[in-house]
């Protein structure tokens, strides 16, 4: 039986703005308080996926979230109409306003982790949304992410939903950012690599010292028990606690894998030699051959990663064995990391091409190609359950593109976010997106 990995790309919601909201986020704070357009930001994230499914890939779609969360201002002591909330909210507490108005649902590889049927012990397809409670402004979004995969993969023969885990600092769960998996056959069992920045009860494990590690062990843990994965299916590697004060918030900003090779660079992990081996090890027990690209410092800076994002790339596997390196026009002008590319696919690895796309309007907010997909491994039986509605053909390309040049203002600034025709504006195209994915009452408008 085939098996595939599938890519779901978040949609950029109505609401896209440059609000600074994440502390560690080097390009979301540089570049606070711009101007956004929500319309050419969504349109490039459309224009990715439609030419990913061009090039054979399995491609689908998750929907953005409704915005501004007036239920999370109202559970905030603000009251009265939706109007006055938003008006009341604007002129006592606008970073309140702001955060409820983020769009930061787009990057779809904080939504959630995810296990294939291969690698569980009840041979079903996993999932638990991440919490995501390092930053309020993401910290409620895990509801409506549960809703959304729940009408997605809604098959309860084939997939399993898991909550998020408690929203305490001890099990911080960023999601998929955090998590790779390596394998010779999607569809065969491989090995799933977690990656945490701290510890919350273990001190021999070193923090970070100025921005926060997001993502814990035993958050980590706690999702490979939930999944039902086997020890020898997973290994644990801490994150370098000094790349994470330089910018790193995520694993995903420092390191991509895919298959049987992982691509990072040279100061991403602590005890790097350690888990290398480990990885080798665990995956030539089922049969993979594990192999490593480092990127050495002397050729990249950890500045030149975090600026380019070379390492937020989808490293996308194709029929004849070679790799594909989708990477973002920022890489292009990194005049280092662009050299370092052009080597790589040079070399003879399997690392063979390298693709550029225009995603400014994301990566000036912080997130990169990678940060815009959640991978999903499935097999055919499995790829045939899940909604129709949300796989990227070419119509439903057209019906999106379509769909966003009639709903999405093609400019926002933040005292924009204080006009309440902003959030019927929102709720009328969310309305008709999920009539267009065919997900059912997903949004609290609609089910309360």
């Amino acid at each position: 039986m085939k098996s595939y990995e599938v890519n779901f790309d978040g949609l950029v919601g109505p609401t896209h703005n440059y609000g600074g909201l994440s502390y560690g986020n080097v390009a979301s704070q540089s570049n606070s308080q711009q101007s956004s357009n929500p319309k050419e930001a969504a349109l490039q994230g459309l224009a990715k996926m439609k030419a990913l499914m061009d090039m054979g890939f399995q491609q689908g779609v998750l929907a953005p979230q409704e915005r501004p969360d007036v239920a999370a201002l109202r559970r905030l002591g603000f009251s009265g109409t939706d109007a006055q909330l938003i008006e009341r909210a604007a002129k006592e507490a606008m970073p309140l306003l702001v955060a409820s108005c983020s769009a930061s649902s787009m990057w779809v590889a904080n939504a959630a982790t995810v296990s294939p049927s291969a690698d569980t012990a009840d041979g079903r397809v996993h999932f638990t949304a991440a919490n995501l409670n390092c930053k309020y402004h993401r910290s409620i979004e895990h509801p409506t992410t549960s809703r959304v995969l729940g009408a997605m993969f809604a098959n309860q023969q084939h997939f399993a939903h898991h909550a998020a885990l408690p929203a305490v600092a001890q099990f911080g769960d960023e999601g998929a950012a955090n998590h790779t998996r390596f394998c010779r056959e999607y569809g065969e069992a491989g090995v799933e690599f977690f990656v945490f920045g701290r510890s919350a009860f273990d001190n021999r494990f070193p923090a970070p010292q100025k921005y926060p590690a997001r993502q814990t062990l035993e958050a980590s843990q706690a999702v490979a028990r939930l999944h039902g994965l086997r020890d020898q299916g997973v290994v644990y590697a801490q994150q370098n606690p000094n790349v994470i004060d330089q910018g790193v918030f995520h694993n995903d900003v420092i390191a991509v894998g895919n298959g049987e090779v992982l691509l990072y660079h040279e100061d991403a992990f602590l005890e790097t030699d350690k888990m290398l081996a480990e990885l080798q090890g665990k995956l030539a027990k089922v049969g993979g051959n594990f192999q490593s690209v480092c990127v050495p410092r002397s050729a990249v800076t950890v500045d030149d990663a975090v600026r380019s994002y070379l390492f937020n790339s989808q490293l996308l596997s194709r029929a004849d064995g070679s790799m594909l390196l989708i990477v973002p026009q920022e890489c292009q002008a990194n005049e280092r990391v662009w050299a370092y590319l052009q080597s790589l696919t040079s070399s003879g690895g399997l690392i063979r091409e390298v693709k550029v796309f225009d995603l400014k309007q994301s990566m000036q907010n912080g997130g990169g190609p990678a940060c815009l997909r959640l991978r999903v491994a499935l097999n055919e039986t499995e790829l045939a359950a899940v909604n129709p509605g949300v796989i990227m053909t070419a119509p439903l390309y057209g019906s999106l593109t379509a769909w966003v040049e009639k709903h999405y203002r093609d400019r926002l600034s933040e005292t924009d976010l204080a006009d309440p025709q902003l959030l019927l504006e929102c709720r009328t195209a969310l309305d008709e997106l999920t009539q267009i994915l065919k997900l059912g009452a997903v949004y609290p408008f609609q089910i309360n």
